[in-house]
């Protein structure tokens, strides 16, 4: 139940990053996500998984957010 709830919320913020377009690597991401033929909730779930490694790191390390790493992992997808 405990995945469920943060799956969730995770796939919460990836909507409000793609929403308010903050960091624009996120929509931009979804896009091209999609126009390689993945639905707009694979993206999303792809994209969550890079949001998780981020947050991960930034935790353990208690290090601040940096836009250009995450936007280097979202340039990855789908490999990564």
């Amino acid at each position: 139940m405990a995945n469920l709830k943060l799956k969730s919320k995770i796939l919460e913020i990836v909507d409000n990053q793609i929403k308010i377009n903050d960091p624009s690597c996120t929509k931009e991401t979804l896009e091209r996500l999609v126009d390689l033929g993945y639905s707009e909730i694979e993206s999303k779930e792809m994209i969550g998984r890079v949001l998780v490694e981020e947050m991960y790191d930034l935790l353990k390390n208690q290090v601040p957010f940096n836009e250009k790493r995450y936007a280097e992992k979202l340039s990855m997808l789908p490999e990564a």
